[in-house]
């Protein structure tokens, strides 16, 4: 079992100290992405605040840029993932916020 492990945890070393993880680390397929988290925390802790606060059209229009880079980030190649996650999330976050703002506004 040891052995195994041993040899799950060498290859795991291997591939993070390998040139093409170094480059993809330095790259803006991996720092947009990760830079860009910033929208989708946002509008999750803006869950928490009343509804009064959230405005319609700012939502609709973070809702409609997630949509878009969403495709993106599956039409790029490599397909970038990262990115796509990000911004699955944000429109998750949007769509929620969307909900609470004609709740609110009814």
């Amino acid at each position: 079992m040891s052995q195994a492990s041993g040899t799950v945890t060498s290859r795991f070393v291997q591939k993070l100290t390998s040139k093409e993880f170094r480059s993809y680390l330095c790259s803006t397929h991996f720092w947009g992405p990760v830079v860009n988290w910033g929208i989708p925390i946002a509008a999750i802790a803006d869950t928490q605040k009343d509804a009064s606060l959230i405005s319609g059209n700012m939502t609709g229009a973070l809702c409609i840029y997630s949509a878009l880079f969403m495709r993106f980030a599956l039409a790029v190649r490599p397909v970038n993932y990262l990115l796509f996650a990000c911004h699955a999330t944000n429109e998750a976050a949007q769509l929620t916020q969307g909900y609470r703002y004609l709740q609110y506004n009814k």
